[in-house]
């Protein structure tokens, strides 16, 4: 079986998005500021390339609809949509955390740093399933809008 190259890349910058952001939180645990920084700005840098070649890819080709069996497809629909709400939250929590740092507004940081995490490794662990069962487990359907694809109309 032949996975898609951007879907693939796009999760493997996700994937590596998560893993900086444990790699930060165990430089801050240890008091090493500036690796933290650093760390979790390249966190957020594979954040941002894994959105760029997500949207671009879902605005210029479309997004592929769920291959599998229909009677898993209402579980995939549901867990897609909790991935989909987890991204979004997780996205807002992870720019908010970052102007938080950077701003010196440390109380605020301190504070939003871990959870934002949790929802960031929530996020890329729910992302990889769903690559899993687009592109692996199952062949992926037809590829078309968004819309489709999420809500099967």
């Amino acid at each position: 079986m032949i996975v898609p190259i951007m879907p693939t890349i796009s999760t493997a910058c996700i994937v590596t998005s998560a893993i900086l952001v444990a790699v930060g939180w165990g430089k801050i645990r240890k008091r090493d500021i500036e690796g933290h920084k650093k760390i979790m700005t390249l966190a957020g840098i594979f954040a941002v390339i894994f959105f760029i070649i997500y949207s671009s890819r879902t605005i210029f080709v479309g997004n592929t609809s769920f291959g599998g069996p229909d009677d898993i497809k209402i579980f995939y629909t549901v867990f897609l949509i909790f991935h989909i709400s987890l991204a979004t939250i997780g996205a807002g929590l992870g720019i908010f955390s970052l102007w938080t740092g950077y701003k010196n507004k440390l109380a605020r940081h301190r504070k939003l740093g871990p959870y934002t995490s949790v929802v960031w490794f929530f996020t890329g662990i729910t992302g990889v399933v769903v690559y899993l069962l687009l592109y692996v487990i199952y062949q992926g359907g037809e590829t078309t809008s968004m819309i489709k694809a999420i809500l099967g109309f």
